[in-house]
C-alpha cells in the first residue's frame, strides 16, 4: 500500500512540475526578470546559461528589454540579448 501511495505521489509531482513554464538565460550574464504570480511581483535571478522552471498556474513576466509577458505554465522560452524568444 505504501509503495502504491508513494509512486502516486512522485506521478503528481511529475505532472505538476511539467506543466510549469520553462525559462532559459542564455546571456552571458545574470539575468533578473520581475514575475507577477496571483498578484504579487517578485525578482528571480537566472544565472548565465542556466534554466529554471517557473509559475505552474501561470503568470507575467518582464524580461529587460521586452514588454510584459503573459505565461501559461506550459511555454519554453529563451532569453537571448535581453528579450524573450519562444521556442
Amino acid at each position: 500500500m505504501n509503495k502504491v501511495l508513494i509512486s502516486m505521489g512522485i506521478l503528481l509531482m511529475s505532472a505538476v512540475a511539467a506543466q510549469a513554464a520553462s525559462v532559459k538565460n542564455s546571456d552571458a550574464e545574470t539575468l533578473v526578470l520581475m514575475v507577477t504570480e496571483d498578484g504579487a511581483t517578485r525578482e528571480v535571478a537566472i544565472n548565465a546559461g542556466t534554466t529554471v522552471s517557473l509559475c505552474p498556474n501561470g503568470c507575467f513576466i518582464k524580461p529587460p528589454k521586452d514588454d510584459k509577458i503573459t505565461l501559461s505554465g506550459n511555454e519554453n522560452v529563451e532569453i537571448i540579448n535581453g528579450s524573450a524568444v519562444f521556442n
